[in-house]
């Protein structure tokens, strides 16, 4: 029996990723913020951006990493990551954090098809520019929107 060449990855679509971008700037006016959103698909690639006038210019790379970042940990939040970093020598955490790109800034969330009975991974969705707690607003009410 010959091995497969190939695998089927879900991915995110572009029109759910414009959902929740919209929804996640939503949130932000509602605070009164101004945010970056960046939703990427299970491969990291960016399929979705909005900027907010007056966003921080910072905002625009730590979206984008956010997102990436729980991507590439297999949809763990930063949260998530820490708890089991915690269980790890602190050389472990120093080497994560020496990845390009890679970040434990929370505000970030992973996106799951949760109409597949599996769950997958399908992106995930990075907010940058409130604190850390109003990011996580963000990023939930984007995910609340993705499973209504």
């Amino acid at each position: 029996m010959s091995k497969p060449l190939s695998v089927a990855r879900p991915v995110i679509h572009h029109a759910a990723a414009l959902q929740a971008a919209g929804q996640a700037v939503a949130k932000a006016e509602v605070l009164g913020i101004n945010v970056c959103v960046a939703v990427v698909d299970s491969s990291a690639r960016l399929v979705a951006y909005l900027r907010m006038p007056q966003a921080f210019l910072i905002s625009d790379e730590l979206s984008v990493a956010k997102a990436k970042s729980v991507v590439s940990v297999a949809g763990l939040s930063a949260d998530a990551l820490e708890g089991a970093l915690a269980h790890e020598g602190p050389h472990v955490r120093q080497g994560l954090l020496n990845v390009a790109g890679f970040t434990l800034i929370r505000g970030a969330l992973p996106l799951r098809d949760a109409s597949n009975p599996d769950n997958p991974l399908i992106g995930a969705i990075g907010v940058s520019g409130g604190s850390e707690a109003e990011d996580i607003l963000c990023a939930e009410a984007a995910v609340a929107a993705l499973h209504s």
